[in-house]
């Protein structure tokens, strides 16, 4: 793995810009290129008897009942969302990787590493689900009501309008029990299978090809986990967002009452359609990660592995 001195070419402004927006290039391409997985995905946790017939089903039904086009619903805030988040996501976690090779010492830092990936992934996600969350509602209201407005801005503008600004973060508390949780297990695990890989075959004797593959394989096995982890939360927070809340409801309220009503199993409903997204998005993430940092001259990133 890249050693500390690796890491110093670059320093401050300079390279967590670039970390920022490789983040924000993986994140928004995958996520954006994957909506019509994510439109089902909805559908399924939001009307589980209608669409009862898996990923493959619920896109025929999708297409034969709204037409092709619906399965495009909600890329524009998908796409906007995940740029801003995929940002402060990758470029937080290096960031306080980073800090925390500062506080503890690089030795100490790499010893403890595990602690070092769970703590940053954590602080790094929840501030880029602040910028997430209002993008996030929008998606979920024009996925779950197709008829509420033509796209993002009519879409944002009419949530502020008619519901004001506490709409767009009445799923702030799931989505940060989603996407922590999610954020947690993505890093760690991929983190782990990267370094076991490079345990065997040292990243400095791999060529970029095979760098960008080792990549693909572990984001993929990080993706599978993080979907597996954050699945209930992400139910939840689909379910949240569909309607607006009852007069004096408030939004803890309304999560204990959704989670009595799905039980456990209802809470994995989609868990298919998600395991294949994640788990394709993840891979592809840390694929172009890795190469647009490579292109912006951020080669090592923030590694802490001996």
């Amino acid at each position: 793995m890249a050693t500390k001195t690796e890491t110093q070419q670059l320093s401050g402004v300079q390279l967590y810009s670039r970390f920022a927006l490789a983040g924000a290039v993986c994140c928004s391409i995958t996520h954006g290129v994957l909506t019509p997985v994510d439109v089902v995905k909805t559908r399924i946790q939001l009307d589980p008897v209608t669409y009862n017939n898996g990923m493959i089903g619920g896109f025929r039904k999708v297409v034969q009942n709204e037409g092709a086009g619906a399965l495009l619903t909600g890329v524009g805030p998908t796409f906007a969302g995940y740029f801003l988040q995929g940002a402060l996501k990758f470029g937080g976690y290096e960031f306080f990787k980073q800090q925390s090779i500062n506080f503890l010492g690089y030795d100490t830092a790499s010893k403890y590493r595990t602690g070092v990936y769970l703590a940053s992934s954590a602080l790094a996600e929840f501030f880029a689900d602040i910028a997430l969350c209002p993008l996030e509602a929008t998606r979920i209201r024009l996925v779950s009501e197709p008829t509420f407005a033509s796209g993002l801005v009519s879409g944002f503008g009419k949530m502020l309008k008619t519901e004001g600004v506490g709409a767009f973060y009445a799923g702030f508390g799931p989505i940060l029990f989603k996407q922590v949780p999610y954020t947690m297990a993505k890093f760690v695990v991929y983190e782990k299978v990267a370094e076991s890989v490079y345990r065997v075959y040292p990243k400095k004797d791999m060529s970029d090809g095979l760098q960008t593959t080792v990549n693909l394989g572990s984001g993929l096995v990080a993706g599978l986990a993080a979907a597996v982890v954050s699945q209930p939360a992400d139910t939840m927070l689909s379910k949240i967002n569909k309607t607006k809340a009852a007069p004096g409801e408030g939004t803890t309220a309304r999560l204990i009452k959704i989670a009595k009503e799905l039980g456990f199993r209802g809470s994995y409903s989609g868990i298919g359609a998600r395991l294949f997204m994640v788990g394709t998005l993840t891979a592809f993430q840390f694929a172009i990660y890795g190469d647009v940092k490579r292109m912006l001259g951020a080669t090592a990133g923030v590694e802490i592995s001996k």
